[in-house]
């Protein structure tokens, strides 16, 4: 019974840890706002058939 409480006690202090961290990172850290700009072509007109 003892490793199995410390075992768990480690995993929910591991996963207060990842938790913290990534709320630290949501929080404080801020994007850099950048302008994206992506070519789109333009579609091709379609060939003309004269035979039908």
């Amino acid at each position: 019974m003892g490793l199995l409480l410390r075992v768990l006690i480690g995993l929910v202090l591991m996963a207060g840890l990842v938790y913290g961290g990534l709320h630290a990172l949501g929080s404080l850290v801020e994007p850099e706002p950048r302008d994206i700009v992506v070519p789109v072509p333009m579609p091709r007109a379609p060939a003309s058939n004269p035979g039908g």
